[in-house]
C-alpha cells in the first residue's frame, strides 16, 4: 500500500504492506507499518476495520505515524467504536503513539489497541507463525519473518547490513527489503541498505524472491535496482503501490 522511503512520495505513501491468508473459511489480515498516508491508501485493498493486527517494524514516523489516525477510525466509526486489536511493536509503542496524538498516556491508545512488545520466541495470529528479529537501525528495530500455508514471507524494515536479517530472510520465498542508500556516497553505517547489499543479502540468506522497497523519492528506484542485479541472480524487482503477490 506505501513504499515510499522517509517519506511519502509522489506516487506513493510510506510504508505499508498487507499480507492476507484463509484459516476457517475466511481471511485473516495483518498490516505491516502503517507509515504517513498509508491509512487512505488501505481503504483500496480491504475494510480498515477488518483487520487481525498491525506489526510496527520500528517507531520512525513514516512507519507508524498513521496509526494515530486508525486510532480514530476505530474510535469514532459511526457504527460504534470497535474492539480492540493487537499492535505489535518495540518498547515504547503505546507512549509513543499516544504523544504523537497529544493524548495522555494512561488511557492513551489502549482502548483501541492491545500493545505487545515483540517476544524472543515466535507467536500466532490466526494461519500466520511470526518471528522478529532486532536490526540494525538508530532505534529498536526489527525484520519479520512471516510463515503460513508452508510459504515464508522476509520483511526487513528498516535496517543496516547485519546477520539478524540473514537469518530472518533464510531460505525465504519473498524478502520485501528496503533499499535506501545508493552506492558511492559516503553513507552512515548501521542505518539502511544500498541496492547492492540488498541483492547481497537475499544472496546469502538464500531467498528465492527479492522485491525492493523504501527507496527514497530523492533517488532513482532504477538505481536501486540495477544495484541488486549486481549481487543478486534471482527473481527480482522493484515494489510498486497497489502490487499484489501470491507467495
Amino acid at each position: 500500500m506505501g513504499c515510499s522511503g522517509s517519506y511519502p512520495g509522489p506516487d506513493s505513501p510510506a510504508s505499508c504492506y498487507l499480507v492476507e491468508a484463509e484459516l476457517d473459511g475466511r481471511t485473516w489480515r495483518l498490516v505491516l507499518d502503517l507509515g504517513n498516508g498509508a491509512l487512505g491508501a488501505l481503504h483500496r485493498y480491504a475494510d480498515p476495520l477488518e483487520i487481525d493486527a498491525v506489526l510496527l517494524s520500528h517507531l520512525h514516523a513514516d512507519h507508524c505515524i498513521d496509526l494515530t489516525s486508525y486510532y480514530v477510525l476505530r474510535k469514532y466509526h459511526p457504527t460504534g467504536q470497535r474492539p480492540p486489536i493487537p499492535v505489535y511493536g518495540p518498547d515504547g509503542t503505546p507512549g509513543r503513539l499516544a504523544r504523537a496524538y497529544d493524548l495522555p498516556k494512561s488511557p492513551g491508545m489502549t482502548e483501541e489497541f492491545t500493545f505487545f512488545h515483540y517476544p524472543a520466541a515466535s507467536f500466532t495470529i490466526g494461519p500466520f507463525t511470526i518471528t522478529a528479529a532486532e536490526v540494525e537501525h538508530p532505534v529498536p528495530a526489527y525484520a519479520m519473518r512471516i510463515e503460513a500455508d508452508g510459504r515464508v514471507l522476509t520483511y526487513s524494515g528498516d535496517t543496516g547490513p547485519c546477520e539478524a536479517l540473514l537469518v530472518t530472510a533464510r531460505d525465504a520465498d519473498f524478502f520485501l527489503c528496503e533499499a535506501s542508500f545508493m552506492e558511492g556516497k559516503e553513507n552512515p553505517p548501521d542505518l539502511h541498505l544500498t541496492g547492492a547489499q540488498a541483492g547481497t543479502a537475499a544472496t546469502r540468506s538464500g531467498a528465492r524472491r527479492l522485491v525492493l522497497t523504501h527507496v527514497p523519492p530523492w533517488h532513482e528506484t532504477d538505481v536501486a535496482l540495477a544495484e541488486a542485479k549486481t549481487t543478486y541472480d534471482g527473481q527480482l524487482e522493484l515494489a510498486v503501490p497497489g502490487m499484489t503477490y501470491d507467495i
